[in-house]
């Protein structure tokens, strides 16, 4: 059996929680802007039709009295930490799928529970207890059909599918329910008299491998009770990265270098968090026409300072320049290096003194950060 944990309005539920003041009221996490994206909303809010993902804009005409709270990512990946240790509790085999749900497989993990609803009900009272939040819990034999169950009865719920429900359950699943089927491929299969996961089982397979192509073939495959997707313990993150819309489109470079350096900033302090250094630093460019560039450099050695990654991205920024006014900047670090690895430096780099002292800086920062907010302590470029 493998269960899938779903958070419940994760970013707007830690906001009501962290604030008493918020409860019960309609909450949108993101930012109040022209440009601004609902991140979440409160189950408040989504009465009222706003979803995530939603421009900000369009979410206040809908509901004019929500609440709009900036985006605590720090706060947020504290939580969803303690959450995966909780579910690492059940079973060895936890596979984060975002920073608010996760695959469980808990076969042969069921015996002090008795059942799989009875381990479920346990999973979901343990999480409420140490993070104060509420989540749904899916539960079946085949993945796909978990992360569905998970969503049947939110918030707060609990589905679970058993073997013997397997069959009947796919005969009358509505097509546009499946992982994957989106506006595109509903239409495609709509054309095809497919409403049901169960019409997908009498559909001739070449008819749907030349419609969706290879999709087609997993589509039947699920119709057929056939999933080989295992849940599998994903390891440490392979990146980090932040990105900006911009308050308005501009082919400022230097308004643009300062969004990098505070995102050089920001990525940094996630880095020295992992113990982790990178080899390749990115940028990521979306224009005012949404047409979009990355630019990326490898470095040796690996490097974990705000100072060394800012310098990079900064250099990419200005090696092509601009070809329009730019709508949204981003900045991140990949190819990550953990103290355990080990790495064999140069033996005449000259610049292995200025990256020890501006990491010590880096770690200073986050330490005052820590302990009396994030704008405590700034770099003076950054306190316009």
């Amino acid at each position: 059996m493998i269960l899938h944990i779903d958070m419940d309005a994760f970013f707007a539920a830690i906001e009501q929680r962290d604030n008493p003041a918020l409860k019960g009221r309609c909450v949108l996490v993101g930012r109040d802007s022209g440009r601004g994206v609902v991140a979440a909303a409160s189950y408040e809010a989504r009465a009222f039709g706003v979803h995530s993902a939603m421009p900000m804009v369009r979410a206040r005409r809908l509901c004019p009295a929500a609440i709009v709270v900036p985006p605590r990512k720090a706060a947020y990946q504290e939580v969803s930490g303690r959450l995966m240790n909780i579910l690492m509790t059940f079973s060895p085999l936890v596979e984060p799928v975002s920073i608010d749900e996760a695959f469980v497989d808990v076969t042969g993990c069921l015996r002090p529970y008795g059942t799989v609803e009875e381990m479920a009900r346990t999973i979901k009272k343990n999480i409420a207890e140490v993070t104060g939040l509420s989540c749904s819990v899916g539960g079946a034999p085949l993945k796909f059909l978990a992360k569905i169950a998970s969503d049947m009865n939110k918030p707060a719920g609990l589905t679970i599918i058993p073997p013997e429900a397997v069959p009947r359950f796919i005969e009358t699943l509505p097509i546009h329910k499946v992982p994957g089927v989106g506006r595109v491929a509903g239409q495609t299969l709509a054309l095809l008299g497919i409403e049901t996961l169960g019409d997908v089982a009498r559909c001739p397979r070449e008819v749907l491998l030349k419609k969706l192509g290879k999709f087609g073939g997993r589509l039947q495959d699920l119709s057929l009770g056939q999933d080989d997707a295992a849940v599998t313990a994903c390891g440490r993150e392979k990146s980090i990265s932040t990105e900006t819309t911009l308050f308005r489109d501009t082919a400022d470079m230097d308004a643009l270098r300062r969004y990098l350096l505070r995102q050089s900033g920001e990525v940094c302090h996630q880095l020295q968090a992992m113990g982790a250094k990178a080899r390749v630093v990115f940028i990521r460019i979306k224009y005012d026409d949404f047409s979009e560039t990355s630019r990326q450099v490898t470095l040796h050695p690996a490097v974990c300072s705000s100072d060394a990654v800012y310098r990079n991205a900064a250099a990419l920024l200005e090696k092509r320049g601009l070809v329009r006014k730019v709508r949204l900047i981003g900045l991140g670090v990949t190819n990550l290096l953990f103290k355990e690895a080990g790495e064999q430096l140069g033996l005449f780099d000259d610049q292995s003194g200025r990256e020890t002292r501006w990491a010590e800086v880096d770690r200073s920062v986050s330490a005052i950060s820590e302990k009396f907010g994030k704008d405590a302590v700034k770099r003076g470029s950054l306190t316009e």
